[in-house]
């Protein structure tokens, strides 16, 4: 058998049932691979399920608010994929009648939607001829045929979509990309893949060589930047002081805390009596509680947390535009960055 009969084959007898896979419809399809972006199937499934249970058309996605769609995703991460599919969604309204798009042209134009994410769509939903390359294929193909090349180069990136393309079954495109990306996700897996179970493994180069470890090969990414954020827990009458955040940083247009960030650790005395916090809060501060240090990871950045519990600020403190209070009903129904709800789920109750 060709080495694009094999994995189909492999395919059939070991896919797994996803709800994705038994639909055409390009907009579920788009749903699924937005969710499944750079997260685990068994994460991202109620994610889905969420949203094709209350969004069941391109035209109910772009009918919600930004916030509705951030609220629904939170705790997902990467949260500009909830924004770029709620443009995208609005798009397509506009643009193309409310019908989503299924060839692979029409598809790359939207916004948050990529090479491999265009491919995938079109493939799937109408077996377009286009391979899709995403992390699991690039670790198959770098394994399978011993290609050393970097796969987060540009070089790298068009060997391996080059390869793909040419192994593509033409007749069976969304079968083939499909049994690829399963292959890869399920039999050669990034850590101790069972090669003595795999039918590829009589003509694995990096077997055959020792190399399964060592491929693919992925140049280091940059150094992660460590950032101090102080968070406030200001509450009066039963209301807690939020913030809305803005653009240019994480976490656009969610809702955290009235933040204080320093370029070092900082000790909660001389925070206080920062010009900063006192335009803000004023100088009669009593200080109730301060967190134990929390680390939130993101990628390339890495955040040292403090919560920082404060009463008694003056009654005539001005505060931020983007700041205000909300009741705690209010505030569940507000779209929250993962540290932040996780703080009030597990170590401050309202």
């Amino acid at each position: 058998m060709t080495f694009s009969e094999e994995i189909i084959n492999w395919y059939q007898k070991h896919k797994r049932d996803l709800p994705w896979r038994n639909t055409n419809d390009p907009y579920i399809i788009w749903l699924s691979e937005i969710i499944m972006q750079q997260t685990r199937v068994e994460q991202g499934m109620p994610y889905f399920n969420r949203f094709a249970e209350k969004y069941p058309t391109v035209k109910h996605f772009a009918s919600a608010t930004e916030e509705e769609i951030l609220k629904l995703w939170q705790g997902l991460g990467y949260y500009s994929r909830g924004r770029n599919m709620h443009q995208t969604s609005q798009a397509v309204m506009e643009e193309h009648a409310g019908y989503f798009p299924k060839n692979y042209d029409s598809l790359i134009r939207l916004k948050g939607i990529g090479e491999y994410t265009a491919a995938a769509i079109s493939s799937f939903s109408s077996n377009e001829a286009k391979a899709v390359v995403d992390g699991n294929v690039f670790r198959l193909l770098s394994r399978y045929f011993g290609i050393d090349t970097p796969i987060n180069t540009g070089k790298g990136k068009k060997i391996f979509t080059d390869l793909a393309n040419e192994l593509l079954d033409q007749k069976q495109a969304g079968t083939f990309n499909q049994a690829m990306m399963e292959f890869g996700s399920l039999q050669c897996k990034p850590k101790n893949p069972d090669c003595l179970q795999c039918t590829l493994q009589s003509s694995c180069e990096a077997r055959l060589r020792n190399k399964i470890n060592d491929l693919p090969v992925k140049l280091k990414s940059q150094k992660s930047k460590d950032r101090y954020f102080n968070y406030i827990v200001a509450i009066k009458n039963d209301k807690v002081l939020v913030n809305r955040r803005g653009s240019g940083d994480i976490w656009e247009n969610m809702i955290d805390l009235p933040l204080f960030e320093t370029d070092s650790p900082i000790e909660v005395p001389d925070l206080i009596q920062s010009e900063n916090f006192i335009k803000a809060f004023g100088k009669k501060v009593l200080v109730r509680s301060i967190s134990k240090p929390v680390k939130h990871i993101l990628s390339h950045q890495k955040l040292n947390t403090s919560f920082i519990q404060i009463e008694q600020f003056t009654e005539e403190f001005i505060p931020e535009k983007s700041w205000f209070y909300v009741s705690r009903e209010e505030f569940e129904k507000l779209p929250q960055p993962k540290l932040i709800f996780q703080f009030f789920e597990n170590f401050f109750k309202l």
